[in-house]
């Protein structure tokens, strides 16, 4: 929607009682006919000429034009005549006011000389091609009220603006980055603000200032929360912070802007409930929230928002019931209100909403059962009306089809019955029925064209019509869609059957949108056809076809329903992710004739940007559902955000059992945003199907004694490691290569075949590699069921290799807890050692206190108590509660890994050792890392599970102060993490570590307690930390913490050793390890983690 106040940007604020307006064609004598005379000593005209510094300026702007000599030549029938430079003259002197070469093609970059026009008060070069960055000669301009450089090219940062006068400023549509600076909050005049549609970023600028009434900072990369000083914006009539990474919560105090009309927060990451004090802004029109994470229901409070006209909630988690509240809203034109989780039905109120021209809900359910269609029949003025998947049945109301201003219809996958209408509205261009139980005749009407120059597009595909053959055979276009499915009804069926041979095929391959191609061997059907607003399908010699459905409602330019990708692909099989099918709503795929088995169906995705979009800043967010055999594999997919390819790529694999036909679908059930991408809905870029191999046959299987050894007491698990050791050598003689391998097969989990891991990681290719370890790489795969894994690749050649290997499966394969990473097989064969885990998405805790923003802004107060209390039941259960009593050694934050949910898992049992009762080991083989070793081990080799403890507090302080402890540099005036604690800590100012970024939103009780918690479990003396079991009953509430006297200050000797092995770590280059997480971590000054390993 267009904001409110741009048709009133260009405005005069001038006295025009006082300025002479002066055409350009006069300036420009004026400036060609004095030069000579100032030159040449002559007598001054009888208008004074402008200064030598002014006309310079203004020659400077003119030079600008594409052609300026002609621009000079025609200035009295130009569009920049009459209105382009205004000068205010005394007897004495001239000066330019007032410049106004807005939409004159302007090339090049802003003249700096513009800066010395002193008397200036509006400039506007808007809607021309000017680069480069705002000069900064600019702030000299303490005259101007009004700045127009909208609708350019520039780029840069912005310069530290502070003229006390300017009132209307306006840096939209250009490419403009970094920060707002902080002089702007000094702009107290400004009325108007606009830097929508550039690149800058940061955190949202504390804006306070009285007068201002518009301010856009959409379409840009700001971070962080929206500023709870906005509630002081008295006077603010338009807030748009729209298009950004914006996280938290909507701040109560917007609920004081009482001039408020327009409010538009959407497509951000905002969460939490929405605010009850904003149903105080009762001026309020236009109320944006779209494409967030809102969730919890309406408040209440919204029934006196009775000014609104649009509310648009979609792309939303809102739930309950539909309130009936919105029935207040009588003046409401347009409610979006698609992909949430509400309940229905829609409340018979809503028949009063008489000026609704738009109404939007999908995936409304009643459990259990359906509902009638709801009473709309007093909205006449519809435009727009969705209703798709809302559990509705029985008849389609007459009137719906005699509405006069509908155009669009969306009632797809419903229960609707009946049978259509013989005649219906002229108006109506997009009917979509996709999906419901209307029967009987299809009408003549959709064999005719709308009229002359336009085309009707109706879905009406998988329904129980009875002459869809007939009619589907008079069609003369792709715009009517009759196909009736592939159900198990027999006639249906049967028809299926007949796009091919029954029992011909075992595999399929389609090129989505492109061209027939070969790869590795496998032929891939093209898939040209440009139809899909309402079109099936059939490639009758390769047995498949498509079915597409829907209009993109945000755009008037019509839809392409196949893209291409400009830019150059290096993944492999980049052929196939060159082009894409997409669709608004519904794309369903099918494979008919196949011969009945188990199959592998790869589904190849990546995001391919429209030429607009592709200099975006914004991140698109096209978010779909995936059935498979009408059964969801997928919900809510993010191509975007899943994407792991150096290219953007993705592929998708699951195995699925077919008879005869297969059938993909692809669903837009309203989530994700509908901005950008502009086409938004499912996009897919080549699907392959071939059989499920058979499983390779083991030459033996663990017996049942043996499994149950294993998992019940220790006993057996140390006879099994001392085993395990033999077989590989590392206890006595040597063997043969075969018969060290052969050991795994004694391992309890699952044992793959190299086969296996080398088709899932497509033969350990670069694109799927997750990072580096000590001890080698680690690779993301994909398992024939769908399952993804990480697997760690260690030398069979290599003693530490082996070792760590052993000790993984030995440890981690008889330990069960959710706060541990799953060990879920292993591979020992043709000299490899392989290693396979549960895959953790969002990588390591490192990662996500010292990587990417994005993933850092997700570290709330109450994420990072989690993820503390979730390590603390990890160590817990290794120290405590496992039958095997298990020291890790090397706890630090990349042997924390963060599932989906940012839970912690602890990861990386290859220095693990078994903790045999209370006596102290004396360890002559030191291993762990630097900056998190306990004084006792890491100088006498006294190993305890405190060792523990203390690695743990010091994560803990990282945690909570955001600041890494494991950068260190030999040098004196390196201050570790750990002394700054014990320093402020014993100043008293120990809440000074807290990250600045968590702002005020923390609880300061609740963090004092874990630094001070933090604090004794790194006790110098192991016998004054607590146990792990005593930090969780703290962290829960359970106890309160105990303070003890006794915090001694590291010694010396500490710290010089601390340094020491720092040194060894730099000079040795040795590498920490972890099982990553989904993305490649590139480690920066800030998270160089050195592994130890010390032999003495």
């Amino acid at each position: 929607m267009p904001k409110e106040q741009e048709a009133n940007k260009d405005r005069d604020k001038l006295d025009m009682g006082v300025i002479d307006k002066f055409c350009m064609s006069i300036v420009l004598f004026l400036l060609l006919t004095t030069s000579n005379n100032w030159a040449n000593g002559a007598e001054p005209p009888s208008k004074p000429p402008l200064s030598k510094e002014e006309g310079d300026a203004v020659i400077a702007l003119i030079n600008l034009a594409e052609v300026p000599q002609k621009l000079r030549n025609s200035l009295t029938t130009s569009q920049c005549d009459q209105k382009s430079i205004f000068c205010k003259c005394n007897a004495t002197s001239c000066h330019v006011t007032k410049i106004d070469l807005s939409n004159c093609d302007l090339i090049g970059t802003i003249p700096r000389e513009v800066g010395n026009l002193a008397h200036l008060t509006d400039l506007l070069l808007n809607g021309n091609k000017l680069h480069g960055s705002i000069p900064t000669s600019l702030v000299n301009l303490q005259s101007l009220s009004h700045l127009d450089v909208s609708a350019n090219s520039l780029s840069g940062n912005l310069p530290p603006f502070q003229m006390k006068s300017l009132q209307y400023m306006y840096l939209s549509d250009n490419k403009l980055d970094g920060p707002v600076p902080k002089s702007f909050l000094n702009l107290t005049s400004l009325l108007e603000l606009d830097l929508s549609d550039n690149s800058l970023g940061g955190n949202l600028p504390p804006f306070q200032m009285k007068s201002l009434q518009y301010i856009d900072l959409g379409s840009n990369c700001f971070r962080g929360q929206i500023p709870h000083e906005y509630g002081a914006l008295q006077s603010v009539i338009g807030l748009y912070v729209d298009n950004n990474l914006l996280t938290g919560s909507i701040p109560q105090e917007l609920g004081e802007l009482s001039n408020l009309v327009t409010l538009e927060v959407n497509d951000n990451k905002l969460s939490g409930h929405i605010p009850h004090q904003l149903g105080k802004l009762i001026q309020l029109q236009y109320l944006d929230l779209r494409t967030n994470y809102f969730d919890g229901e309406l408040p209440l409070s919204f029934m006196r928002l009775t000014n609104l006209t649009q509310f648009l909630a979609q792309g939303n988690s809102l739930s309950g019931k539909i309130p009936k509240l919105i029935a207040n809203w009588k003046e409401l034109k347009k409610l979006y209100m698609l992909g949430n989780n509400f309940e229905g039905p829609l409340p018979k109120e809503i028949s009063s909403m008489e000026r609704l021209e738009s109404l939007k809900f999908c995936n409304v359910v009643i459990r259990g059962r359906a509902y009638d269609f709801p009473d709309l029949s007093h909205m006449t003025l519809l435009r727009e009306l969705t209703l798709r998947n809302c559990s509705l049945r029985g008849p389609i109301p007459r009137y719906i089809w005699e509405l006069q201003s509908l155009q669009y219809l969306d009632l797809s996958f419903n229960e609707l019955s009946g049978e259509m209408p013989k005649s219906i509205s002229t108006s109506l261009t997009y009917i979509f029925l996709r999906v419901n139980k209307l029967n009987g005749s299809l009408p003549g009407w959709l064999m005719k064209r709308k009229n002359a120059t336009s085309h009707r597009y109706v879905d009406v595909s998988e329904n129980f019509f009875t002459n869809t053959t007939s009619v589907s055979n008079a069609l003369s276009n792709q715009d009517v869609n009759t196909f009736p499915g592939c159900s198990s009804n027999l006639k249906t069926k049967n028809q299926c059957d007949s796009y091919c041979h029954p029992g011909k095929y075992t595999q399929l391959f389609i090129n989505c949108g492109g061209e027939s191609v070969t790869v590795d061997h496998d032929h891939y059907y093209a898939d040209l056809n440009p139809n899909g607003t309402s079109t099936f399908f059939i490639d009758e010699r390769g047995g498949w076809g498509y079915s597409s459905m829907g209009h993109t409602t945000t755009s008037d330019k019509s839809m392409p329903f196949i893209y291409n990708k400009t830019c150059n692909l290096t993944m492999p099989q980049a052929v196939l992710f060159e082009t894409a099918r997409v669709a608004p709503v519904s794309l369903k795929y099918y494979g008919f004739c196949f011969i009945n088995g188990t199959y592998t169906v790869k589904l190849h995705f990546t995001e391919i940007p429209s030429s607009e979009e592709e200099d975006s800043p914004i991140r698109r967010r096209r978010v779909f559902d995936i059935d498979i055999q009408g059964k969801t594999v997928q919900k809510n997919y993010n191509i975007e955000e899943a994407q792991v390819g150096a290219d953007g790529d993705k592929i998708l694999q699951y195995n699925v059992s077919i008879e005869s036909q297969l059938v993909i679908h692809l669903y837009w059930s309203g989530n994700g945003s509908i901005l950008y991408p502009v086409n938004y809905g499912p996009l897919i870029s080549a699907i392959s199907v071939v059989p499920v191999p058979k499983p390779a046959k083991h030459p033996q299987k663990l017996s049942t004694a043996l499994k149950a050894g294993i998992a019940g007491s220790s006993l057996g698990f140390l006879a099994l490691l001392l085993l395990v050791l033999w077989k590989l050598g590392c206890l006595g003689g040597k063997r043969s290569s075969k018969e060290e391998l052969k050991a795994t097969e004694l391992f309890p989990g699952g044992v793959y075949t190299f086969h296996q891991i080398k088709a899932a990681t497509e033969n350990f290719n670069a694109v799927n590699k997750l990072g580096e370890g000590g001890f080698g790489p680690v690779y993301k795969g994909l398992l024939p069921d769908g399952t993804t894994i990480a697997v760690k690749k260690l030398s069979a050649k290599s003693k530490q290799g082996i070792h760590e290997f052993v000790n993984e499966i030995g440890m981690i394969s008889a330990l069960q807890h959710p706060n541990l990473v799953k060990l879920m097989g292993c591979c020992a064969e043709d000299n490899e050692l392989l290693l396979i885990y549960e895959y953790m998405e969002n990588n390591n805790l490192d990662h996500a206190l010292f990587g990417s923003e994005e993933l850092r802004s997700r570290l709330n107060w109450s994420t990072r108590v989690k993820i503390i209390l979730g390590i603390a039941k990890g160590l817990t259960y290794l120290h405590e509660e496992s039958k095997l009593k298990i020291i890790h050694r090397d706890i630090k934050p990349t042997n924390i890994l963060l599932d989906k949910e940012l839970n912690a898992k602890i990861a990386d049992f290859g220095y693990a050792k078994l903790n045999e009762g209370e006596h102290t080991h004396v360890i002559t083989r030191i291993a762990g890392t630097t900056g998190y070793m306990a004084p006792e081990y890491a100088m006498r080799g006294h190993l305890t599970p405190k060792a523990d403890v203390y690695s743990f507090g010091v994560v803990t302080l990282e945690i909570v102060s955001g600041r890494n402890s494991a950068s260190y540099r030999p040098s004196d005036q390196t201050v570790y993490l750990l002394d700054l604690a014990y320093v402020l800590h014993e100043q008293g100012n120990l809440m000074d570590l807290v990250d600045p970024k968590l702002g005020t939103d923390y609880s300061w009780t609740e963090a004092s307690a874990i630094l001070e918690l933090a604090m004794m479990c790194t006790n110098p003396s192991p016998t004054l930390r607590p146990t792990m079991s005593e930090v969780v009953n703290v962290i829960e509430g359970k106890t309160k913490i105990k303070t003890t006297s006794s915090m001694v200050r590291r010694s010396t000797d500490e710290i010089a050793l601390t340094k020491a092995m720092a040194a060894l770590s730099e000079s040795s280059q040795s590498e920490s390890y972890s099982t990553p997480g989904p993305s490649e971590v590139t480690p920066s000054c800030s998270n160089s983690n050195n592994n130890i390993t010390n032999e003495t």
